[in-house]
């Protein structure tokens, strides 16, 4: 069992920054792809960032390139998506997920996550 919490989520004017946080715990050989994924109100939720632990690779979805940045901190079990420069656009819950990685890099397709956290609200205000 993997257990994921998110935090840091909130309400922001657009431009400025927020750092969401993903506490892992469980077992650690079915988490070593960590993902995060939002769902705006009335969309599909979609990849944001990922990170593979194995080789600290990274991946981002396109509206989110050079702005986000996907980190972590193995000390504390935690992974991070520092969001600068956010937009109206980016309003959604965002969700912390986990992937196995065994034999495959998630990198952004969540069909491969299959431990999800309860997400964090992220409002962006024009």
């Amino acid at each position: 069992q993997v257990q994921l919490v998110e935090s840091g989520g909130g309400s922001v004017q657009a431009g400025g920054s927020l750092r969401l946080s993903c506490a892992a715990s469980g077992y650690a050989y079915s988490r070593k792809c960590l993902g995060w994924f939002r769902r705006a109100p009335g969309k599909e939720r979609e990849a944001v960032a990922a990170i593979y632990l194995g080789s600290n690779a990274t991946f981002y979805a396109g509206p989110v390139k050079g702005r986000f940045t996907v980190s972590r901190d193995n000390a504390n079990d935690t992974v991070y998506l520092q969001m600068n420069s956010l937009k109206p656009e980016d309003t959604a819950m965002y969700f912390c997920a986990a992937a196995p990685c065994r034999t495959v890099v998630a990198g952004l397709d969540q069909r491969e996550y299959n431990y999800w956290g309860q997400g964090t609200q992220v409002t962006v205000s024009s």
